[in-house]
């Protein structure tokens, strides 16, 4: 099946996997509580036990150097893309309010970027991931 959005997350390819697992589940929970039409419908297995929705379509994850994670926000920005961030300094913070804060403590371009996820047009996220790799 060929969704007519796509839903693509960058993470930095240097950091630790428990911070690249960290960043990618923080990251595609943005999506679902910022773009509720993306989610499915809930799940029932063949007992009868309930099961939450994901997403109703695949969800690629890309790997980046900083750089390219700048490259990426801006291009997304540009576009009128949903985006989400995840900066450096919310490793440090132990909730919603704080991670809020550490965001809007800094400009865009002084972001310490670690991943970042974007929604939208399949034709305009693959411009804007144009150049990345799948993460490995």
């Amino acid at each position: 099946m060929r969704f007519d959005t796509k839903i693509g997350v960058v993470v930095r390819g240097d950091l630790e996997v428990w911070q690249k697992l960290n960043v990618t589940a923080f990251l595609a929970s943005a999506v679902a509580g910022g773009v509720p039409e993306v989610i499915g419908e809930p799940y029932e297995d063949a007992s009868g036990a309930a099961y939450l929705p994901m997403f109703r379509q695949p969800v690629l994850v890309y790997a980046a150097d900083a750089d390219g994670l700048a490259c990426v926000r801006e291009r997304a920005v540009a576009r009128g893309l949903d985006t989400a961030v995840y900066i450096e300094e919310m490793f440090e913070t132990g909730d919603d309010v704080a991670n809020r804060a550490a965001v809007l403590a800094v400009t865009a371009e002084e972001m310490s970027l670690v991943g970042l996820a974007v929604h939208g047009p399949r034709n305009a996220v693959d411009k804007t991931l144009k150049g990345l790799r799948l993460h490995p």
